[in-house]
């Protein structure tokens, strides 16, 4: 097989699995770990958010020292950080999984990172949007095992299981992901290329003044803010409702994504161009899906599982097809950077999904939470609007 689908890449695509693999545990045991604990809604927000938030401040810098040395040895050596993570986790209680969650989100940033970025650069034009979907398909992949096998290790009542499972991750990570390649000739940042690019805090600026940037930012903060809630509390919100189960909600999520973006794979444009009518209808499912969640509350597990599959497909085509647009419209001097701050406004709002709508589902319900997501959904359908205009070549 060539292109995205080859062996080389097919190698990180497993790594992928692999990492992703302990977060997909954690987002239910931690949740679960703090309501036992009698932390509030807020609390759990907190920790939560810290991963993500922490994988913000830090994708930005990643970028530019990807750049500067290469996917390669930046990968091997977070992977050992990652590791320690990993394990913090297994001796420690609520405040210590703050720092654990800090320290992967450090992990995280430049993980992900060099994975994209050394795709993007490794890919011919017309494979990228398939390398980067199928990077996204293995990302979300331990969705669909994860949440099942928490809540059987919290079931357990046994935190050997936990310990296991965390060590054997960071076990299996490293061996792979020591072993993973990207072809050098291609791959490698060219002589200059990283003092032609702009200055860190020249670079942030961009949010605002480049108009692709900024839309895409915008409509990634919006969805992630939704995705973030989802995922922080619908472990305690599907107790409340009848027949309602977390690993059933997250394994139809995780599992929708992963479908979706195998199938879906070529359909995701690779040529630059803003397709309104296409981002409109993926916010439009978005919207739907908190929606049909919120009102679980109500109408019963049916509509908590409608929702789920809905939204997995947003998940599905939202952020590769962005990140897609984005790899073609922005100046190549400052592309990996300039990724770096998009990838980073989707880790800010999953981490707002969990700091902000905990006060939310405090205050009010988890129901009403929903509804409130719902509603910011509607208010992206119309940002996504753009008349049909041509990308502009000279900002390549």
């Amino acid at each position: 097989m060539r292109g995205a689908l080859s062996w080389p890449f097919l190698r990180l695509y497993i790594l992928t699995l692999l990492y992703f693999s302990a977060n997909s545990i954690l987002n239910v045991i931690i949740p679960l770990k703090g309501a036992e604990l009698g932390a509030t809604n807020t609390t759990i927000g907190v920790v939560m958010g810290a991963y993500l938030f922490t994988t913000m401040f830090f994708r930005p810098w990643a970028g530019h020292i990807i750049q500067k040395h290469g996917p390669i040895k930046v990968l091997r050596t977070i992977l050992i950080f990652n590791g320690a993570a990993l394990i913090l986790y297994t001796f420690t209680e609520l405040e210590g999984f703050i720092v654990a969650r800090i320290l992967q989100g450090m992990c995280t940033a430049f993980f992900s990172m060099a994975l994209q970025l050394g795709i993007i650069d490794a890919l011919p034009d017309k494979d990228r949007s398939q390398g980067i979907s199928l990077y996204s398909l293995c990302a979300y992949l331990p969705g669909i095992f994860g949440p099942l096998l928490a809540l059987g290790i919290w079931q357990a009542g046994d935190s050997s299981y936990f310990t296991v499972a965390m060590v054997t991750i960071a076990i299996l990570t490293g061996v792979v992901g020591y072993s993973a390649s990207i072809d050098k000739k291609v791959a490698e940042p060219a002589p200059g290329q990283t003092e032609q690019g702009a200055t860190m805090l020249g670079s942030v600026s961009q949010l605002v003044k480049n108009p692709y940037l900024c839309k895409c930012s915008v409509l990634m903060l919006a969805a992630s803010i939704i995705f973030g809630a989802v995922t922080t509390f619908i472990p305690l919100y599907a107790v409340q409702i009848n027949y309602g189960n977390a690993g059933i909600f997250l394994m139809l999520q995780a599992g929708t994504v992963v479908l979706s973006r195998f199938v879906l794979r070529t359909k995701i444009p690779s040529d630059g161009k803003w397709r309104s009518s296409f981002m409109m209808g993926i916010m439009l499912i978005l919207a739907v899906a908190a929606l049909s969640v919120s009102f679980s509350s109500v109408g019963g597990a049916a509509f908590l599982y409608v929702g789920a599959i809905l939204m997995g497909i947003a998940q599905a085509l939202l952020y590769p097809t962005l990140t897609t647009y984005l790899t073609f419209v922005l100046p190549k001097t400052d592309r990996n950077v300039l990724i770096g701050l998009f990838i980073a406004m989707a880790d800010l709002g999953v981490s707002l999904g969990g700091v902000i709508m905990g006060p939310v589902a405090d205050h009010f319900s988890y129901s009403f939470m929903y509804m409130i997501c719902a509603i910011l959904g509607v208010t992206m359908i119309i940002f996504a609007y753009e008349r049909s205009k041509k990308s502009s070549a000279g900002l390549r």
